[in-house]
């Protein structure tokens, strides 16, 4: 199956242990999400990021746990980010954890994919339940 809708996302910087030496800067954020369409959720997480001196390049991975509704059906899973950038060339997966879904949801598997578009964030969710 496969549905589209939006999302809101809020990032905030968080305490983090290592830092970047030789240029790299390295973050950690709060992940904080709200979803809209057939996936009706809330989320929270953490993303950690690597930015090279290189405008256009880095790299991050983050957690995130969803919880609400998927058409109707309740409970929660976490989202596995990879994401990279090459010179601002972008390259993401996002994936569901496996046996990470509970109540309703459990046995979900899928990917997710991002869009951004005019400053809205959009996601496409294709899934087996």
């Amino acid at each position: 199956m496969k549905i589209t809708g939006e999302f809101e996302v809020k990032l905030e910087p968080i305490e983090g242990y290592a830092e970047g030496i030789d240029g790299i800067k390295l973050s950690r954020m709060s992940l904080d999400k709200t979803f809209f369409g057939e996936l009706q959720a809330t989320s929270k997480g953490e993303m950690l990021s690597a930015m090279t001196p290189i405008k256009g390049s880095a790299g991050y991975v983050a957690l995130e746990q969803v919880q609400g509704t998927l058409k109707g059906k309740k409970g929660s899973f976490v989202l596995q980010h990879f994401g990279t950038m090459d010179k601002g060339k972008d390259r993401l997966i996002l994936e569901v954890v496996p046996d990470s879904a509970t109540d309703e949801l459990e046995g979900l598997s899928g990917k997710m994919a991002i869009l951004i578009k005019d400053g809205k964030h959009f996601y496409e969710f294709e899934y087996d339940l």
